[in-house]
């Protein structure tokens, strides 16, 4: 069963198109990579998502309820939350009431808040760093951090936004291992990310966008050995 619908979506900024007529589907309990090179229009398409942004055409589908005009908390509210590209901790907040942040969309008990925290914190290992100041986490605690706070809202559909980008490998390795982890509780997920190899491990299907057109859709195996998928990145290798 698909939990999000996305049919014939455009986003146009003045007479530029990041967007133009993509459409796709995204099954519950499943993981969809979308890929692209930079430019194709995945932030912008996200932003679209999670009511950033209204789509200038197309619809899009939330668990059967319509999504187009809804802002933000209301997204979040019905189930669905994304993190961001450059993550922005509460600097001064220590990790758990950084997470309390996110667990307070569903419950206006400090303690409850609190519970909820811790077990999104052990969720992303970070039981040790809880009352740590954000501020002072190396980037790739901040990104599980980012993580924790985005689950604490208890969402049905989990959108991460480059959650790798600016790792090191043993750092993105953490990153897809608690990916992989998610999955197995039965959340949602949706990825954008420029690692082929990280791509290709975490996904059931792909979606690849270029210049805001949606390329193609298919299983990692069939992405990766599309010649016109090929020529897209390696058209961006060689800009």
């Amino acid at each position: 069963m698909a939990i999000l619908e996305i049919k014939n979506v455009s986003k146009f900024f003045g007479g530029l198109a990041a967007n133009s007529d993509v459409s796709f589907s995204v099954e519950e309990g499943t993981i969809m990579g979308l890929i692209g090179p930079n430019g194709a229009g995945k932030t912008t398409l996200f932003n679209c998502i999670t009511g950033y942004y209204p789509p200038s055409k197309g619809e899009i589908f939330f668990d059967g309820k319509r999504m187009n005009g809804l802002d933000p908390d209301k997204v979040c509210m019905l189930g669905m939350v994304r993190t961001w590209q450059k993550v922005r901790p509460l600097a001064k907040l220590s990790v758990v009431d950084n997470v309390m942040v996110g667990a307070l969309a569903r419950t206006s008990s400090l303690k409850v808040a609190r519970e909820l925290a811790m077990e999104q914190i052990k969720v992303v290992r970070m039981e040790h760093r809880a009352d740590f100041i954000a501020g002072g986490l190396p980037i790739g605690e901040r990104k599980k951090l980012e993580v924790a706070r985005a689950l604490a809202t208890q969402p049905k559909l989990l959108l991460l936004d480059e959650v790798m980008g600016g790792l090191n490998p043993a750092e993105s390795e953490e990153i897809i291992q608690l990916i992989l982890d998610i999955k197995k509780r039965g959340l949602t997920q949706m990825v954008i990310e420029h690692d082929m190899k990280a791509i290709m491990r975490i996904s059931d299907r792909i979606v690849v966008l270029t210049s805001g057109e949606k390329l193609m859709e298919g299983s990692p195996q069939e992405v990766v050995s599309n010649p016109d998928v090929i020529s897209a990145y390696l058209g961006e290798a060689h800009a």
